[in-house]
């Protein structure tokens, strides 16, 4: 999985930009996508979006052939996009909270769904959404219009067992890269490239928040290489530190206002 948003459309957390100046030189979107075809020139798609992202993904696959041993999904539903992978434990149970029963649903639709509920009707705060959902996983929603076609929208999170890899950086031209291979990940954004910590989400107009303990801010640790260098940034729960308030999500208030207090 690959997903690549510039810049008018996802800032990165600045603690994942390393300084220039070494010989392991970001590259910039175009480059980043050709390589990640490279690695999967038998399965691999893609496509691009006139506002600045670009998403691809290999061939969906059963889980007991899937590299790793994981599911990988892509869908669209209403101009919203999500590229899966993994599993949830709990499909079943949120096929019928989200009033999916009945119908052709796989992880991907049902994240669709609980995205779009969230962001034009919910009344829960994201994090517990994302909590709710129980399994390994990893997802990037890329959302082409945002809420009444206010603009596009990006949102990701990785399951708290972190069993499924996925990796984040900063490209050559600033955009966001979010990939499960790491190799792409590290090739395309040089020193600025880390993790994706588990049990956190990340939305565009909010920033990184944990899903896992909602209450608490993160805190970005120097992370060093192999080789002793500077490269990104660990992001931890500061377990001294707690947010103020956690504001609640009302039907007519956007549901991405509830990273607001929690931004990075």
């Amino acid at each position: 999985m690959l997903a690549i948003f510039q810049k008018q459309v996802a800032h990165a957390p600045q603690e994942l930009n390393s300084p220039r100046g070494s010989t392991a030189k970001p590259r910039n979107p175009d480059e980043i996508l050709r390589d990640f075809h490279a690695a999967h020139p038998a399965d691999a798609f893609s496509t691009s979006f006139g506002g600045g992202a670009a998403l691809a993904c290999v061939a969906a696959q059963p889980r007991s052939l899937a590299a790793g041993g994981y599911q990988r999904m892509f869908c669209g539903l209403d101009d919203i996009y999500c590229v899966f992978m993994g599993t949830l434990d709990n499909l079943s149970s949120l096929m019928r909270q989200y009033g999916l029963t009945g119908r052709s649903t796989n992880e991907a639709l049902l994240v669709i769904e609980a995205y779009r509920t969230l962001r034009d009707r919910g009344p829960y705060p994201a994090d517990q959404v994302v909590k709710d959902l129980s399994g390994s996983f990893a997802f990037v929603v890329f959302d082409n219009r945002g809420r009444s076609g206010s603009g596009a929208a990006v949102f990701a999170a990785q399951s708290t067992d972190g069993g499924v890899p996925l990796h984040w950086g900063v490209a050559a031209d600033g955009s966001v890269v979010i990939c499960d291979d790491r190799g792409v990940a590290k090739a395309g954004c040089g020193r600025s490239y880390a993790p994706f910590p588990p049990g956190c989400m990340f939305h565009s107009e909010g920033g990184l928040k944990s899903f896992e303990h909602p209450m608490n801010r993160l805190k970005a640790l120097p992370r060093v290489d192999s080789e002793g260098v500077m490269c990104g940034a660990n992001f931890k729960v500061d377990a001294f530190t707690k947010i103020n308030s956690m504001p609640r999500v009302g039907s007519a208030t956007n549901w991405a206002a509830a990273w607001d207090d929690a931004a990075i």
